[in-house]
């Protein structure tokens, strides 16, 4: 009987998960995670702009382990010794035959300690909940979104429609270090999305950082100065810490670079956020679709290798992105075709409920997209 574990309990883990279940092999499956739910990323903004319940987000780790033959263990992980291929978590030690590190990512504060203390991230449900709540207790002049690329103009968006909703005045500010908002997306797209935040009255202060905060005074490189501000930081993510430490190539964010077929080493393979592959001399971007192909493809792998079969190479099919805006002027591309406006956000949430771990998860998106969208 083989030992298998996997590392993080998102996306991509819990796909491989569900290969294995119905693999026909004998094994050990151990899945562990230092959250006790895998939360649907892509859409907590929505909780403040339309409204979903952070609830609704949120499935139980251990219920989908339950269905797969894997037992759960809620456990951070601290290190990974590939040689000894043994885990090390805060509760215990673990050893496996094969090993899926797919951990995700967190929000990167850069080492930035103050701007850790006071600024609110959004890496679950229970980080929507503390800022809806907040935002709902305390009346602020200025909110600060700290990052202009995918989450930073969707995190303004929402906010603009959340104290629209709430009927609160209050100027919102996107601060971006790069010279641009969207970093190398097409000028088609930063302008689209620059014209719909003018006309959300969203600032963009770009070549600019986040300096320091203190109490609620936020202070912005150039000496602009914002009192009584809000801030959410989305200026970046990064790597769990025990893959900080880990003896790999990896990227400034920490991701492992692995071969072609998603190996660290011959026992342990990388998935999700946490791997870093090179398609056509580009690496592939952090998206929900290579996360699942790839926890699926690397569970494959595990699979043939127990059968005496030859591992498959990964072939990444990109089908595109979408970068939603809470009112409705969403833009990507789908396949290669442009799309904006109403479509573009409908195309958006019909995806988000289509890989969601459960209907219940799914119609609830799918609610409130109609109730707000139209």
């Amino acid at each position: 009987m083989k030992k298998i574990c996997i590392i993080g309990g998102g996306f991509a883990g819990l796909t491989a998960a569900i290969r294995f279940s119905g693999s026909g092999i004998d094994f050990e499956g151990t899945l562990i995670d230092k959250k006790e739910t895998s939360d649907f990323l892509p859409t907590l903004p929505d909780c403040l702009g339309r409204g979903i319940s952070p609830g609704c987000l949120t499935y139980k780790i251990g219920a989908i382990c339950g269905k797969t033959g894997f037992k759960f263990v809620n456990d951070e992980v601290i290190s990974v010794d590939p040689e000894r291929k043994e885990i090390i978590a805060r509760a215990g030690r673990f050893n496996y035959d094969y090993l899926i590190i797919a951990s995700g990512s967190d929000t990167n504060f850069y080492g930035n300690e103050n701007i850790k203390k006071y600024a609110y991230k959004l890496d679950g449900a229970t980080d929507a909940e503390k800022i809806i709540s907040k935002l709902k207790e305390v009346k602020y002049q200025a909110y600060v979104v700290g990052g202009g690329g995918y989450t930073g103009i969707e995190v303004a968006t929402n906010l603009r429609v959340f104290l629209n909703r709430l009927k609160r005045p209050g100027r919102i500010i996107i601060v971006e270090r790069a010279p641009a908002i969207l970093g190398p997306l097409p000028e088609w797209m930063k302008s689209y999305v620059s014209a719909n935040l003018k006309r959300l009255d969203i600032d963009i202060l770009t070549a600019s950082q986040i300096e320091k905060i203190e109490d609620k005074n936020v202070f912005v490189s150039g000496g602009k100065v914002f009192e009584n501000a809000f801030v959410v930081w989305a200026a970046g993510v990064k790597t769990a810490d025990f893959i900080q430490n880990l003896k790999a190539k990896k990227n400034p964010q920490g991701r492992i670079e692995v071969d072609e077929n998603l190996r660290l080493d011959e026992h342990c393979y990388v998935a999700g956020d946490a791997a870093y592959f090179k398609d056509k001399n580009i690496y592939l971007r952090m998206a929900v679709q290579f996360s699942i192909v790839e926890g699926g493809l690397a569970a494959r792998n595990i699979i043939n290798s127990i059968k005496g079969r030859d591992v498959v190479k990964y072939k990444p099919l990109d089908m595109g992105y979408i970068i939603p805006m809470a009112n409705n002027m969403s833009c990507g591309t789908l396949l290669g075709v442009n799309v904006r406006g109403v479509l573009a956000t409908m195309l958006h949430f019909m995806m988000c409920a289509y890989r969601s771990w459960s209907l219940k998860n799914g119609f609830c998106i799918l609610k409130r997209f109609i109730k707000k969208g139209g």
